[in-house]
């Protein structure tokens, strides 16, 4: 139930983004779901009665994995979201874990096998479908697309330097204050770079509704979700969100804002999760399930 809420909490949350900027300005959305996300994942640890303290010492690390986790990713990716469907920003967005294996490879040392190579070969075939797709569509400037993979290898880099430099705390604490921290210059360049207010109530009905839901929905719950899949459930379930997420960001993007995918999207579509299939780690049996 965790792995379908969150599936379905994120991937409708590209085209409710695409709406919502319609009428904000993104630094300020992004600053209210960023703020609004830490205040209910500090709200979910203090009820559990889980630790909030940050470690001595700890505070350089998390404020560089909060500038790659948080405030490059969710800045690249609202400026990019307008200009593309939102069905192709969600796969070119989830291409993430195709370039965690190539950082892992060089900073974490990690073994670059021919399983690897080929999700990465995979992956960027889609990437180059989806390029090629921008420019031609309409004759439209590759722009949006390339801030989208930059919002992804930012995200790349934010989950290579957490399992490089660790820090003793748990999840939803963790969570929160990287998102405090990465959102302190995403709300100072919403108030000196950007003309607009913080007030979505002035906001006509629909927008104002992608505000609240991105607050509680897509950073709170699926936030808390993401969280709980990983401690109770081995590590292939947990990855099955990132194949399914961008499939329902297509499609989402095509019954509510009357997208048409093309062929390239499709194609990039499949490129994308046989790459992410490809890449992810494949779960041990137990020694229950070996028996059986």
């Amino acid at each position: 139930m965790l792995l379908a809420g969150l599936t379905l909490g994120w991937g409708l949350n590209w085209p409710v983004m695409k709406v919502v900027l319609g009428e904000m300005a993104p630094l300020h959305f992004r600053a209210i779901c960023m703020f609004g996300g830490a205040a209910g994942l500090f709200a979910i640890a203090a009820a559990n009665g889980l630790a909030t303290r940050v470690p001595h010492r700890a505070w350089p690390r998390l404020a560089l994995i909060a500038v790659f986790n948080m405030t490059g990713w969710n800045v690249l990716a609202v400026y990019a979201i307008p200009m593309l469907d939102s069905g192709r920003a969600a796969i070119l967005g989830y291409t993430m874990p195709v370039w965690g294996v190539i950082l892992g490879a060089l900073v974490l040392r990690e073994r670059f096998t021919a399983r690897r190579a080929a999700g990465v070969a995979l992956g960027m075939a889609g990437l180059v479908l989806l390029l090629l797709g921008e420019m031609q569509s309409l004759g439209r400037s590759p722009l949006g697309a390339l801030l989208m993979v930059g919002a992804a290898m930012s995200w790349a880099v934010g989950t290579v330097l957490m399992k490089r430099f660790p820090i003793a705390m748990p999840a939803s604490s963790f969570t929160a204050w990287q998102l405090v921290l990465g959102g302190v210059p995403v709300l100072l360049g919403a108030l000196f770079l950007e003309q607009g207010s913080f007030a979505f109530w002035r906001l006509s009905f629909w927008p104002a509704f992608g505000v609240v839901y991105n607050v509680f929905v897509a950073f709170v719950f699926c936030q808390w979700a993401w969280i709980r899949i990983a401690l109770i459930a081995p590590l292939g379930v947990s990855t099955l969100a990132s194949l399914a997420v961008p499939v329902v960001g297509v499609f989402s993007g095509t019954v509510a804002l009357g997208e048409r995918p093309h062929w390239q999207d499709f194609a990039a579509l499949v490129l994308v999760a046989a790459a992410l299939a490809t890449v992810m780690p494949v779960p041990r049996l137990t020694r229950t399930a070996q028996r059986s």
